[in-house]
């Protein structure tokens, strides 16, 4: 289930985490680099998180000319499977990144504009949601309408199983949401919330006349080459899948079943890391969307670090940033990501270990948001350690 990103802290925590480094082995060349084993702090940095009790992780590298994929741990804590670096995870609110192409590409085809409002044009975004003003389609991507956040007025119970057999819906997400306050003061100040993408996923249904899920195929995943993504239903018991869990009571529980998230635009995507390492190559090559649409991604509307559906992050190669999707569930953290140029990417799944919800035990999501620091943290401090000033 999605969880609300403590942006503030986890950007502390990114400050001040770091790893040193030593060996590495792949069969590409690798580029030259001050030391001569660029990703062996990462190894060793990924080996703390398994260390740790992490389940699994899996972790691949691209620069010009070459890769470097490796996978740690176990499927799945029944059949101890050795992961591979080819399996599947839940991506959670990585996807956002995917939707946010998928609205661009309606402003590339003149169907909206960036600053339109939306009230009259999303189904039902006015009658459940109530908006104190104007909402336009900026300020859903970026996070600054101040949409309240749907995950709040879901059942926060400690026996956390009834709630992941039932889909969360669009419509019934932005119905959920509507139950809480929308304060005018909010809008235009970013401020995290997975509504905004369930609206935008409405807002991309009703300009193309198809489900979302077809068009997301349609317009983001076959042209980009993403051939392990859907935001389908998993059957949690194929082969090549990461299995999440959380514990209830300290009974262990297996979250892998993903019917919650199904189609769900702001969280439901499953994926390898090879394929968001594509999606974010797609992007930032300039195969998604057009330049001026892609140079509206990656400008920030406010003082928050985020765009249209990326995060932003220091690029030590470069004087601009570096692009970031990252996502969170209760049994996976998640990061993709790619220099502004699309040279390079890295992205990473940590299968946590299995761990009370935030319903049993509110401390365990500053255990995930730390988790996730140190994951951004090992992957921009790898690239770092390869990448060149582009010529």
């Amino acid at each position: 289930m999605n969880t609300k990103n403590h942006v503030w802290r986890r950007a502390a925590l990114v400050l001040v985490l770091a790893v040193a480094g030593c060996t590495y082995s792949t069969d590409e060349p690798a580029p030259s680099s001050s030391s001569p084993s660029p990703f062996a702090s990462l190894e060793d940095q990924v080996q703390l998180f398994m260390n740790e009790g992490a389940v699994a992780a899996v972790v691949q590298i691209r620069w010009p000319g070459g890769e470097w994929s490796h996978a740690y741990g176990v499927r799945d804590l029944d059949s101890k499977s050795s992961a591979q670096p080819a399996d599947r995870v839940e991506v959670a609110s990585v996807t956002k990144t995917m939707t946010a192409v998928a609205v661009l590409k309606l402003v590339d085809d003149h169907l909206i504009g960036l600053d339109d409002p939306v009230n009259d044009v999303i189904p039902g975004f006015t009658t459940a949601l109530k908006p104190p003003g104007p909402i336009t389609v900026r300020q859903l991507l970026s996070h600054t309408s101040g949409i309240p956040e749907v995950n709040d007025a879901l059942p926060h119970d400690v026996d956390f199983r009834p709630a992941l057999t039932q889909t969360l819906t669009m419509e019934r997400g932005l119905q959920l949401a509507g139950t809480l306050p929308w304060a005018s003061d909010d809008v235009g100040s970013f401020k995290y919330s997975n509504t905004n993408y369930l609206a935008l996923g409405l807002l991309v249904q009703a300009l193309r006349h198809k489900p979302y899920v077809q068009i997301i195929q349609e317009e983001v995943f076959a042209p980009l080459g993403l051939k392990h993504t859907t935001l389908s239903r998993v059957d949690p018991h194929e082969d090549g899948l990461l299995h999440g869990y959380a514990t209830l009571r300290s009974e262990r529980i297996d979250t892998t079943d993903n019917t919650f998230a199904v189609g769900n635009p702001a969280g439901g995507a499953v994926s390898t890391m090879e394929d968001l390492n594509l999606l974010m190559a797609g992007i930032f090559q300039g195969r998604a969307v057009s330049p001026a649409a892609l140079q509206e991604m990656v400008t920030r509307p406010s003082f928050g670090p985020y765009g249209l559906g990326v995060w932003e992050h220091g690029d030590g190669c470069s004087a601009k940033w570096r692009l970031e999707g990252r996502g969170s569930f209760w049994g996976y953290q998640t990061v993709a990501v790619s220099s502004e140029d699309g040279r390079y990417q890295a992205a990473m799944t940590v299968t946590t270990p299995p761990m009370p919800t935030e319903f049993e035990d509110p401390s365990t999501q500053d255990k995930r948001d730390y988790l996730n620091g140190r994951i951004e943290s090992t992957l921009n401090e790898a690239l770092d350690r390869i990448c060149k000033p582009a010529s």
